[in-house]
């Protein structure tokens, strides 16, 4: 396996226990997701993956995250990316002063050389095509899906081993959703990149991953190949809105839905 979770507890300031017990492998050249509702624990599990959870007073407080046989979870971040594991933050964090094509530029891989950055820069406007009609816009201008596509792509010109995505599809509409998320798939099957996806937006999660997890209140309570949580009638019902006739369900009616989810049982 390329990264090991294994029975991994999180605290915040030694106290809040987020994480309890979380495991799971990633195997190489894989999309994998991890969907849960807002406060399930999926981006602390990113943050314990990519060492930021350290610059945040959080801590690995039990078990072991290993990469490819090594241990890294006390590890610092700029260890951990220089490793190939790179985190694209929620929030589209960019330097919005600077334009499109100089924030790829600040995370192009240290020593490449001007005709491998050209290289880099070129790979990631194919994969982004918006991105290389505003290559010379300041980033803070951008819309949206524009700063998500940003975010991602300064991740790609990095050649990830592991790309660790955190919520790509938050406030966006279907229609980029459904963009962003196709070209994340090409980035996997022509990049061979193994990637890790946290969503709440599990129709689009599912759409792409080949398998998932489930997390609530900082377990694992379910996982499967994307197949068997798309079928299974708990998944259907709590995170893709569906109804066991294939109707969807409105907030309020899975809000008071009396039925207790089956791995809570």
């Amino acid at each position: 396996m390329l990264l090991n979770v294994n029975n991994i507890e999180v605290r915040y300031q030694n106290a809040i226990l987020v994480l309890k017990g979380v495991s799971f492998s990633l195997t190489e050249g894989k999309i994998v997701t991890i969907i849960g509702a807002n406060g399930a624990g999926k981006t602390t599990t990113l943050k314990a993956i990519s060492g930021l959870l350290n610059t945040e007073d959080g801590e690995v407080t039990d078990g072991s995250i290993e990469f490819n046989g090594k241990r890294i979870d006390r590890m610092h971040p700029e260890e951990i990316s220089q490793m190939g594991i790179l985190q694209a933050l929620e929030g589209r964090k960019v330097f919005e002063h600077l334009t499109v094509e100089e924030n790829l530029r600040v995370v192009a891989s240290k020593g490449t050389t001007r005709s491998g950055i050209k290289q880099d820069l070129d790979k990631v406007y194919d994969y982004f095509p918006r991105l290389r009609d505003a290559k010379y816009r300041e980033s803070g201008y951008l819309s949206g899906g524009e700063m998500q596509m940003l975010v991602i792509g300064s991740c790609v010109m990095a050649s990830p081993k592991i790309l660790l995505l955190d919520e790509p599809s938050l406030g966006l509409s279907p229609i980029l959703v459904k963009e962003i998320f196709a070209i994340v798939k090409k980035i996997n099957q022509e990049e061979k990149t193994t990637i890790l996806l946290v969503e709440q937006n599990a129709n689009a999660a599912l759409s792409i991953a080949e398998y998932g997890f489930v997390m609530e209140n900082g377990r694992i309570v379910l996982d499967g190949p994307m197949e068997k949580l798309k079928n299974n009638e708990d998944v259907r019902e709590f995170y893709l809105g569906l109804s066991r006739i294939g109707e969807r369900r409105s907030y309020r009616e899975v809000k008071h839905y009396k039925r207790r989810k089956r791995w809570l049982g």
